[in-house]
């Protein structure tokens, strides 16, 4: 079963068992459509979804109390690929970026995707012969995303002016 990160648990909230989660998700309250998710390999399913702070707290059947969720500190929170939500064009699962061979519109190849973290503008870790080169995946620099061929196609011009080398 192919499994889409959604979170990582960060640690357990309160006596209950609820879990804290960083949502890797556009949204926090995305959380709130998910049924049941993965931790560790098991599946729980959720008995109620709250957000604040940008942060999800789950409580899940099967985690009772604060020891049972301290076992769960650190491990992704995951969901079956088909139960993923659709996102609207022009978005992509983070999971679906990761590898991809980006290329300038020229066609010159760059390196390869290694890491999207998570800002206002998504920052973009880039492997280019054995260093890690940073830029934004703003407008303007990030010219168009092929899930299919696995490329991304940049701005070479924008992309100089703005990678930290």
């Amino acid at each position: 079963m192919k499994t889409l990160t959604v979170g990582s648990v960060l640690k357990p909230q309160g006596i209950r068992g609820e879990l804290k989660v960083k949502p890797f998700t556009d949204s926090a309250e995305t959380f709130r459509a998910f049924q049941s998710v993965l931790i560790g390999g098991e599946t729980y399913k959720v008995l109620s979804v709250r957000t604040g702070d940008g942060m999800v707290y789950l409580a899940l059947r099967g985690v009772p109390d604060r020891n049972a969720a301290e076992l769960l500190r650190g491990k992704a929170v995951e969901i079956p690929r088909e139960e993923a939500p659709e996102l609207p064009a022009g978005s992509y699962y983070i999971a679906d970026l990761l590898g991809a061979e980006i290329v300038t519109a020229e066609g010159e190849t760059l390196g390869t995707l290694k890491d999207v973290t998570k800002a206002g503008t998504d920052i973009y870790t880039m492997e280019s012969c054995g260093r890690e080169i940073l830029f934004p995946a703003a407008a303007g620099v990030v010219l168009s995303v092929d899930l299919a061929a696995r490329r991304i196609t940049v701005d070479k011009k924008r992309y100089y002016e703005v990678a930290v080398l």
